[in-house]
């Protein structure tokens, strides 16, 4: 009962702390409208699943004891940030995308966009890894472990599907609409940071 309150309370703290993929799911949603949004949350969902399967197989334990696996991970997802922050940060043109008529993103991009947000996303990779090492014991039966990943996978989807449906709300995303270019400084920026603070970080 324990090992269960312990990850039930770890995956909460994880998922509300803002980090890349809340900034993807936002910036997603008020640009693109709810659809994107809650297709985004569902591949951030998904690539919770892809850290769940490595870590269960053992390959995160591996990960977790080698310094170089654990540094090609981390600057890997680092670089991944500080990529698609710049990128968001040069952005110039102003979106308004007509709902109406269907020319936002497409269900596959936003569903890959949320994806290789989380699958690259070094948080993710650590509280995964961590949470699995330290807290599940190795006597765990292995369909309770396949239950706790599913119930990561499923917070992030819930709450991040909030964070879809309250920022593509009509007056919420036609506020954002209209601050867009200092948005996008901000989230790159955000992300960009995220990106050089974990490369920077103590490997363990």
């Amino acid at each position: 009962m324990t090992e269960v309150l312990a990850v039930a309370v770890i995956t909460v703290l994880a998922v509300v702390a803002p980090g890349a993929d809340f900034a993807m799911v936002v910036r997603g949603s008020y640009l693109h409208g709810r659809r994107t949004g809650l297709l985004a949350a569902a591949g951030v969902a998904a690539g919770v699943l892809v850290h769940v399967t490595y870590t269960m197989l053992g390959v995160g334990l591996l990960i977790a004891s080698s310094a170089f696996l654990f540094t090609v991970v981390k600057l890997a997802g680092a670089a991944y940030l500080v990529y698609i922050g710049v990128r968001t940060f040069r952005t110039r043109t102003e979106v308004n995308v007509d709902l109406d008529e269907g020319n936002g993103l497409t269900p596959l991009a936003a569903l890959r966009t949320g994806f290789l947000t989380n699958v690259l996303n070094p948080k993710t990779t650590l509280f995964v890894v961590s949470t699995f090492a330290q807290v599940v014991s190795p006597a765990t039966p292995a369909l309770q472990q396949v239950g706790y990943g599913l119930f990561m996978s499923l917070t992030h989807l819930l709450w991040f599907g909030v964070v879809a449906v309250f920022f593509s709300h009509d007056r919420m995303r036609t506020l954002m609409l209209r601050g867009q270019k200092v948005l996008n400084k901000v989230i790159g920026s955000v992300l960009a940071g995220l990106g050089v603070s974990l490369a920077f970080a103590p490997s363990h």
